[in-house]
């Protein structure tokens, strides 16, 4: 009787402690989603200025108290939030990777900023540049499109990185010449800079961060997919907005397209080209309207949002009595896309759009200059990038003309094979539960829509159903990284979290209205690709109204 007795409490008293340590484990899984670092002190930051990391100079160390953020010079390029925010306590650590001589006798390093809060949530975020780079913006992880107003990941206790790539200037193209330079700008210093920056967190918390995530927009867009593609076993979550993801393609359709505007544009009295008024804002206008009559209310609601953008019908000849056919023929040339002698496309075309009359629009296109100097991002930037960076051998000063769109295009393709961020496997980041965010604006002027989309098509086509760990959404009316009439005031980095630390799937985010949308009441759902926001009934301002279908 006392042996079968004792069997039962021993039998009790172990299932209890079973009971106990699964208690005891959820609840340790639970602190630690949740646990926050506060390892990170003024003493402990003057130190990292001594830490040893192979190839590795700590320049400075400086703590700063919780405040303001500064400004980012580089946003533009970036997409980063223009919205004004503040940060906790923090240390600020600058450094050089691989300080090197280079090729061409100029002096190399990669440039990185570390940012290291007093209360760390245990994740890390990768700070994507924009551009040619070569800058080190402020490493505190502003929201992207440019229109958000969610909070940056500094002030929600990330820690953050940035880098200028490996080279300095932001339009300066020389470094070119020197192949490491190139390597590190195309992919190597996303890899580099992370391994650097984990390093000196593990000094500063003793342990390395439970999640890592890479945020970037337009070439930061390009250097997240990257991360996804070239670094799928550092990156847990990434978003890609609005990636230059073929840029070397992308600088084709530049190179496009200036030579359209400088065919159609008409003269001053000293017979110069002004560009900018080869299609004013009074006949970007004329189309938007046009479009908007045409293609509106295929989503079941007129409100200036074309959701339903790839069953637009529109076409310019349906405007033509107010534009003229001189500027018809102009549009069919650039939105049909770049085309070498035999016709074939060498970039892809672009979706109309109701973005198209905003000064977003015109100041990457063909901008408002009147003069015969254009002022816009494809003459300013394009064509120097194109002869300088894109094409090998290099054509310094080659002017758009002068681009040869049957013989000049295979000149690009040994860049685009280390740049472009278009591969489509992605099975180790999709096998260690990797999940990726992609957002791309319908009226984006510098990246083709049609170009992510058919990328994103191609992925599926390689991968299968891709939705567990990849969705696209496509954001109508949105301009390059933000601007335009649209949903561009979203949260994709909080989506991200959830679908990454939670595994709940973004099957919508909801959006709110940007600054030049009439109604700053407006929300719609962003629906991931093919789905769109289709109207349903109630509120036209409310997200509920809307489903995805």
């Amino acid at each position: 009787m006392k042996i079968r007795l004792t069997a039962v409490l021993i039998f009790i008293a172990v299932i209890g402690i079973v009971g106990y340590s699964t208690e005891k484990s959820n609840k340790n899984h639970q602190e630690k989603t949740s646990v926050v670092f506060t390892g990170a002190t003024k003493e402990k930051c003057m130190s990292l200025k001594n830490s040893k990391i192979y190839q590795t100079e700590i320049t400075s160390t400086e703590w700063q108290e919780e405040g303001p953020l500064e400004e980012d010079e580089n946003a533009r390029f970036s997409g980063s939030s223009t919205a004004k925010a503040s940060a906790p306590a923090h240390c600020v650590v600058r450094g050089e990777i691989e300080k090197r001589k280079g090729a061409d006798g100029k002096d190399y390093s990669i440039g990185f900023e570390l940012r290291l809060p007093s209360k760390w949530n245990n994740k890390f975020l990768f700070q994507g540049g924009g551009g040619l780079n070569g800058t080190i913006s402020p490493a505190v992880g502003k929201a992207r499109p440019s229109g958000s107003t969610a909070e940056p990941a500094l002030t929600r206790g990330y820690v953050v990185v940035s880098t200028d790539s490996g080279h300095s200037g932001s339009r300066d193209t020389s470094f070119a010449k020197d192949q490491q330079a190139v390597l590190n700008y195309a992919f190597q210093s996303t890899g580099k800079v992370t391994n650097v920056a984990k390093q000196l967190i593990e000094i500063m918390y003793s342990t390395q961060p439970k999640y890592s995530y890479f945020v970037g927009c337009s070439n930061g867009g390009r250097e997240a997919m990257q991360a996804a593609m070239y670094y799928p076993n550092e990156f847990d979550g990434i978003v890609a907005g609005n990636p230059g993801f073929r840029l070397s393609k992308a600088a084709i359709g530049e190179a496009w397209d200036n030579n359209q505007f400088l065919k159609y544009a008409p003269t001053d009295a000293n017979g110069n080209k002004i560009v900018a008024e080869a299609l004013t804002e009074e006949d970007l206008k004329a189309v938007a309207e046009g479009l908007i009559e045409r293609c509106d209310a295929k989503d079941g609601l007129k409100d200036g949002i074309i959701n339903s953008w790839e069953k637009c019908d529109f076409k310019p000849e349906m405007v033509e009595k107010k534009i003229g056919k001189k500027k018809v023929d102009l549009l069919n040339a650039i939105f049909n896309g770049a085309k070498n002698s035999k016709g074939e496309n060498v970039y892809a075309s672009w979706p109309y759009d109701a973005g198209i009359s905003t000064r977003g629009w015109r100041m990457w296109k063909h901008g408002t200059s009147k003069t015969g100097t254009p002022n816009s991002m494809n003459f300013m930037m394009g064509a120097s990038s194109l002869s300088d960076y894109y094409m090998k051998p290099a054509k310094p000063g080659m002017k758009s003309t002068e681009f040869d769109f049957d013989k000049d295009v295979a000149k690009t393709n040994e860049i685009g094979g280390l740049n472009d961020a278009d591969k489509t496997d992605l099975s180790t980041f999709k096998a260690r539960g990797g999940k990726m965010i992609i957002y791309e604006g319908v009226s984006d002027p510098v990246f083709s829509a049609h170009d992510i989309r058919d990328w994103y098509k191609k992925l599926v086509e390689n991968m299968g159903n891709v939705d567990s760990f990849t969705r696209l959404f496509m954001v109508p009316g949105m301009n390059h990284c933000g601007g335009g009439p649209a949903m561009e005031n979203f949260d994709a980095l909080t989506a991200l979290e959830k679908w990454t630390e939670e595994n709940i799937a973004p099957d919508y985010i909801v959006g709110k209205a940007g600054k030049e949308y009439p109604d700053p009441n407006k929300e719609q759902p962003l629906c991931p690709y093919p789905k769109i926001a289709t109207y349903v009934g109630g509120d036209k301002n409310k997200a509920s109204s809307f489903e995805c279908k």
